[in-house]
């Protein structure tokens, strides 16, 4: 049952560690949910929040310059140790907001109730995963190495500022795993947070404020062409990190006049099939297709967005499929029993709709009978075969509760699908004859970054690789090669003579160096 909500009217923004008032030009926060139906149907006002422009993007800007200070401020050259510190004090803090978190990812991107305790449950262990994998970091580098004479002292040293930009589907996860190292490493970041899912970082603004100094975190609202894109063109940004849509990632990128000097960390968008060969298990492999496909309602990047069945196997698994699909329990995010959500995106639906007319104009059958079943702002997921080419729903990455169904004799028609394609995520690959599969394993390691077998697509955990080819990513976003990607190797060279040594030994002695120190984190 849907509660009452008291809306919630942000006013503020964080900028240069002062929680600053608005008074301007507001954007009202809509969920799609509703306590009415049918004709009487309308979205819920949950809120408010600023929109911000581009005099407060840049004074942003600019407080995360100057923290910065080319390398030469207080965040950038502070221990480590310090560092560690202020982000477990953050994290702390963070952990006392989270049923206030909790129920606005409820309400504002409908994730059901175990998936929206889960995004803030693995946000914290993320951070604390993060902050061990710094120490693992540090107290590797926490040593001298020594090649024809030349003493070398290496760490990972930051890059400058950051432009964070998080996505809808998992606004506090998936945004976190760009801010959270890139902060640690050492860099100053502006965040704006997405669209969708934008009240529920408002409950953390005291908490970032109180943890860190002034101008390491800026936070602010608005729409994303009016705060990301004067930034951009600024040139002052020096990393632009982004889990979103490639064509917004290209756009932002050309906007910065030197682009030669931006590093981009990004995860983009993917269509991760999943191919069914005859000796699969039947049921495993049903059982992790409907997790793939239908988790969150599809709305994920790791979603298997196509499935190819080898023709012997395809009626036996459609027909448990559908049955499955069909009997998935649907409702609000505070049914605990509830599996499929309604669409936290307007208009949603209407995509939907729209892909399921073109595939069925164009030969496609729907193979379950609720699918395609529309309710105020939920549509029943529909599995569509068979899907070919000349279908929208082929190549485009739906994002939502639709499965398209293609049937192979020949391996080769699902692998020369993903040599074509754009995207290069992840694939699932569901079978038993070691002798297929270990050859199919040497060509899909080529073809995409993660093969998943007899198992779903997904992020987790999140210690492991994540990253994409092609039009899927660039770099990776998982604590140790997050840290990587928001940092650079630097260090320090002296050839050996005793001069060198003495000076070296009595900085050490000294502790007066963050930078030149064997200090061993605990």
């Amino acid at each position: 049952m849907i509660p009452e909500i008291q809306p919630l009217e942000h006013r503020s923004y964080l900028v240069d560690g002062e929680i600053k008032p608005w008074t301007g030009e507001i954007q009202d926060v809509y969920s799609t949910l509703s306590k009415t139906s049918g004709a009487s149907y309308q979205k819920t006002r949950v809120g408010s929040v600023p929109n911000l422009g581009e005099k407060e993007a840049l004074e942003a800007l600019d407080a995360a310059y100057t923290a910065y200070d080319q390398g030469k401020g207080v965040w950038p050259t502070m221990k480590v140790k310090d560092r560690i510190e202020c982000m477990t004090r953050f994290v702390e803090k963070m952990k006392e907001k989270r049923e206030e978190v909790v129920e606005l990812l409820k309400w504002e991107i409908i994730k059901n109730h175990n998936d929206a305790y889960k995004e803030f449950d693995r946000t914290i262990d993320y951070i604390y995963d993060t902050i061990e994998a710094y120490k693992d970091i540090d107290r590797d580098s926490g040593q001298f190495e020594k090649y024809q004479g030349v003493f070398a002292h290496i760490r990972r040293g930051p890059i400058g500022v950051v432009l964070c930009l998080g996505p809808y589907n998992y606004p506090l996860n998936e945004t976190f795993s760009l801010l959270i190292p890139a902060i640690i490493m050492g860099n100053t970041a502006v965040f704006k947070p997405a669209k969708h899912g934008v009240l529920l970082i408002s409950p953390l603004l005291e908490a970032f404020k109180e943890s860190f100094p002034k101008g390491v975190v800026n936070i602010v609202f608005g729409r994303g062409r009016a705060i990301a894109s004067p930034i951009m063109k600024s040139g002052k940004v020096d990393v632009l990190s982004l889990i979103g849509h490639s064509t917004s990632a290209n756009a932002l990128q050309e906007l910065h006049p030197k682009a030669n000097r931006l590093r981009t960390v990004y995860g983009l968008e993917a269509k991760n099939p999943g191919i069914v060969l005859k000796d699969a298990d039947l049921d495993l492999t049903v059982a992790e297709c409907i997790s793939g496909t239908l988790s969150y309602n599809g709305q994920r990047c790791t979603a298997l967005k196509i499935l190819y069945l080898q023709e012997t196997i395809k009626d036996a698994f459609l027909s448990k499929f559908t049955e499955a699909v069909d009997a998935l329990a649907f409702g609000d995010p505070w049914d605990k029993n509830a599996f499929l959500t309604p669409l936290p995106e307007p208009g949603k639906v209407a995509y939907i709709q729209e892909l399921i007319d073109d595939a069925l104009a164009k030969g496609a059958k729907i193979m379950n009978k609720k699918g395609g079943q529309v309710s105020d702002n939920f549509i029943w997921p529909a599995v569509l075969y068979p899907v070919t080419k000349d279908m929208r729903v082929y190549k485009e990455e739906q994002f939502g509760p639709i499965v398209p169904v293609v049937s192979f004799d020949s391996i080769e028609h699902p692998l020369n699908d993903m040599a074509e394609s754009d995207y290069g995520q992840q694939v699932s690959i569901f079978g038993r004859h070691h002798t297929k599969l270990a050859r199919l394993i040497d060509i899909l390691a080529n073809l995409v970054c993660r093969v998943n077998l007899n198992s779903a697509c997904q992020r987790g955990p999140d210690i492991y690789p994540f990253t994409g080819r092609k039009d899927s990513g660039q770099a990776t976003l998982s604590v140790k090669d997050a840290l990587r990607a928001f940092s650079i190797r630097t260090f320090l060279a002296f050839k050996e003579n005793d001069i060198n040594k003495q000076t070296v030994r009595d900085i050490l002695d000294s502790n007066e160096s963050n930078f030149l120190n064997t200090d061993f984190i605990l």
